[in-house]
């Protein structure tokens, strides 16, 4: 929809999400994979938070971030999700402007705040793995703190520049978003002003959110792959091996998709693979981090069979 302004200009004020495709039966099929998809992310990261929270044994640095990180997957998901849900059950796609500044911002935020937290998580293995007799005296509970808050509050800071940004420029042509949610890129393309300065800017922040903790998380696990092929235990390296693995294809799936969209040259044509890529980080890694993350270590099974 948009407003006449003026004789010559109009003025967007909503957008129309299009999401993975049109028709009564698609939309019914999409929306059972997405609810259920949502659904065992909600129950997945809940329980998570649940038992951390209640068995003292999981009251350590570890599992105090992947409380975080499950708490973060909570919000990450449901800032997404249910707008999306509510389009395919109603078939109404249509979201305000200012919705769809809302929703990107938190879904920045959201993003920028688990690349941080990622990296502290990977740096947590680090001294766990690779520096045991100096894990306790450095992983204190006041630096855990610490390290979340930062997590937390250099996304939610680093976004606002870019929402700013991009809640300053005229829409006033098409209104369809190529995408299920609201994102930059595909707003910015809709945008009848300059977007040289907002297009720039968001690849520059993107890099600095996602570069730095990328390699930070990288660095963390060579070491940490080093340290383990040096384990004398056969069995010890392979059980070492698979949680590490685990959590190094989680990582990458996550950065690997994050940096393609936000990070490498932005091109028109590439909108449709970028919707793909997408799914990955805003709703198959808030799925799968709970199991990968959480379920697959021994202290949560063991607080599992006390249940």
């Amino acid at each position: 929809m948009a407003k006449q302004e003026g004789k010559n200009e109009t003025v967007v004020t909503e957008f129309i999400l299009l999401g993975f495709g049109n028709g009564p039966e698609l939309d019914h099929f999409l929306f059972l994979i997405f609810l259920s998809i949502y659904i065992v992310t909600l129950a997945g990261n809940t329980f998570i938070i649940v038992l951390m929270v209640s068995h003292r044994h999981l009251h350590t640095p570890m599992y105090f971030f992947l409380g975080n990180l499950a708490c973060l997957e909570i919000c990450y998901s449901s800032n997404i999700l249910p707008r999306m849900l509510l389009s395919y059950l109603g078939g109404d796609r249509s979201i305000s402007v200012r919705g769809c500044f809302t929703q990107y911002y938190f879904f920045g935020c959201l993003a920028a705040a688990e690349c941080y937290l990622l990296a502290v998580m990977s740096y947590d293995r680090y001294l766990a793995v690779c520096r045991p007799l100096h894990y306790l005296s450095q992983m204190s509970g006041k630096l855990c703190l610490q390290l979340a808050a930062a997590s937390w509050l250099s996304g939610f800071l680093s976004n606002s520049i870019l929402t700013f940004l991009i809640s300053k420029l005229d829409f006033c042509g098409p209104n369809e978003i190529d995408d299920f949610f609201c994102d930059s890129f595909p707003m910015i393309e809709l945008s009848c002003s300059d977007t040289s300065v907002a297009g720039l800017v968001t690849s520059a922040v993107a890099a600095m959110c996602s570069l730095p903790p990328f390699l930070l998380t990288f660095s963390s696990y060579l070491y940490i792959i080093i340290t383990i092929i040096r384990i004398p235990s056969a069995p010890r390296r392979k059980k070492a091996f698979s949680t590490c693995s685990s959590h190094l294809v989680v990582v990458i799936l996550f950065y690997w998709s994050i940096l393609t969209v936000y990070v490498l040259p932005h091109r028109e044509s590439q909108m449709s693979p970028n919707k793909v890529f997408s799914v990955f980080y805003t709703i198959l890694t808030p799925l799968v981090n709970p199991l990968i993350y959480s379920l697959r270590n021994k202290e949560v099974k063991e607080a599992l069979r006390k249940e």
